[in-house]
């Protein structure tokens, strides 16, 4: 069996990789929960590349439907060409087009299946999806034709924890939390990035950083993605290690909110 491990891209705990290797092991899906940032959507692109498979994104919003991902009947553009007299008209297949989750049981061969922030669309839709996560497959009544996986995807769910996930669905589900990365692994992650960066802008930097993630009334507490643009910023801004701690120069990069901004070089300096 293919163990996923971490690329060069992408930097994974002990844990983190474990938690992959058990889901694809058990069959089951990974649901990964996080702070916005810390690399849950990069997961799925790191799993696909470590194992050498095609990577599939079923982004879900607010309106999204369990429905959406696996199939649509266009009944507008079957009308659309009966009324021009198009040939096929009588072939319902023609007028089926497969979801994000259809695609992936159709695939001829293993993929990695990313639903992105489940916990975006309303309470129900995880429910819904329960007998097509387990049973890896789904009806289509139009046609009356049952869509099986050739080859049963590895699923990895992220959530931001914005809503509560219902029991029945976490029992299906193998779960791990990214934990916010200690000053060890965040360097280790950033140098994936940015390889060439200068050691004391790097310490600098990332002093600053976790001192604002360590204030009480911040409302906002920067993310991962947000120190690397921080340092690929002052790399590009040619700002030295010593204006850092002084200047706080781009602070906008990692600080979003008016009201962390607001008197914040003071508390720093």
């Amino acid at each position: 069996m293919q163990q996923f491990g971490s690329t060069q891209e992408y930097v994974a705990s002990e844990q983190l990789m474990a938690s992959v290797n058990v889901a694809i092991a058990l069959k089951k899906p990974l649901l990964i929960k996080g702070e916005p940032g810390t690399g849950k959507t990069m997961l799925a692109q790191a799993v696909a590349k470590s194992l050498g498979k095609k990577l599939i994104i079923w982004n879900i919003k607010s309106t999204t439907k369990a429905q959406d991902g696996l199939y649509m009947y266009d009944t507008i553009q079957r009308l659309y060409d009966g009324q021009f007299g198009e040939e096929g008209v009588d072939d319902i297949s023609r007028y089926i087009k497969l979801g994000k989750l259809g695609e992936a049981f159709d695939s001829d061969e293993q993929v990695i299946l990313l639903i992105d922030e489940i916990d975006k669309a309303d309470l129900e839709f995880p429910n819904d999806l329960l007998w097509e996560l387990d049973q890896m497959e789904f009806y289509i009544h139009e046609t009356k034709r049952t869509v099986k996986a050739k080859q049963r995807p590895i699923v990895i769910i992220t959530s931001n924890a914005e809503k509560e996930l219902p029991d029945a669905f976490l029992r299906r589900c193998i779960f791990h939390y990214i934990d916010f990365p200690d000053e060890v692994l965040m360097e280790e992650i950033v140098k994936t990035h940015h390889p060439d960066v200068e050691a004391n802008l790097l310490k600098n930097a990332m002093d600053v950083f976790y001192r604002i993630r360590s204030l009480k009334d911040i409302r906002k507490k920067p993310s991962t993605s947000e120190l690397i643009d921080w340092i690929n910023a002052l790399q590009i801004g040619g700002i030295s290690a010593e204006k850092i701690k002084s200047e706080l120069p781009f602070v906008g990069v990692i600080v979003k909110k008016d009201e962390d901004l607001e008197g914040l070089k003071q508390r720093l300096n």
